[in-house]
């Protein structure tokens, strides 16, 4: 389990670097001293991407911030694209009301993968019902809170002090949290300028639309 654990952790690390961003807190302290591209030529990359590089490389930063799959992304996009307004804004904003991601907003953990084992090994309820699909949409006015016999692990007692709040975002407008109850709830729609994501989402929907 330990190897497992280090192998993911170096997997993170360097993806990482390879999108120009820090996935998780490990990888930040890494990326701090290696601002590079990983690899034996990292630093020593030189030229201009191409336009379809600069749009794949967006594209796989936003499937990062959110752990998703290519499918998943994908199928984001072609519903995003139905929807009224911009198709970019319509993708973040969806995203961003998935359970796991709002887990990491609320500071309920200190990456979206740890925030998608909560979800999945079952420690949450939605409206007071047990929910364990980290892709389920969270809507305006439901509260999602840790389930009381769930609340004693030393994971959620870290949590429920603050522990995680230095290596995340400030809390965003659209929630309303009580981290000492382990409980927050989703006030209204995320707006994209609000949303603690780096991505240019035009360059995703031109890279899917090419």
């Amino acid at each position: 389990m330990a190897g497992n654990s280090i192998a993911k952790s170096r997997r993170q690390v360097r993806l990482s670097r390879a999108l120009g961003l820090a996935l998780t807190p490990k990888a930040q302290k890494h990326f701090d001293r290696r601002p590079y591209a990983p690899g034996e030529h990292g630093r020593n990359v030189r030229g201009k991407d191409s336009d379809y590089k600069i749009r794949l490389k967006e594209k796989q930063r936003l499937r990062a911030q959110y752990a998703l799959r290519e499918k998943q992304l994908r199928s984001i996009y072609d519903y995003a694209k139905r929807r009224p307004g911009l198709t970019g804004e319509v993708m973040i904003e969806f995203l961003e009301t998935r359970l796991d991601a709002l887990v990491l907003r609320a500071g309920f953990a200190r990456t979206i993968y740890q925030a998608r084992q909560v979800v999945t090994h079952g420690h949450l309820l939605v409206d007071g019902q047990k929910v364990d699909i980290p892709s389920y949409q969270v809507k305006p006015g439901q509260t999602v809170q840790v389930k009381p016999t769930s609340q004693g692990k030393a994971n959620f007692y870290v949590a429920a002090q603050g522990s995680h709040r230095d290596v995340l975002p400030d809390v965003p407008e659209y929630l309303d949290v009580e981290l000492t109850k382990l409980s927050f709830k989703l006030t209204r729609e995320p707006k994209r300028a609000e949303i603690p994501v780096t991505c240019n989402e035009n360059y995703v929907v031109e890279y899917y639309a090419r």
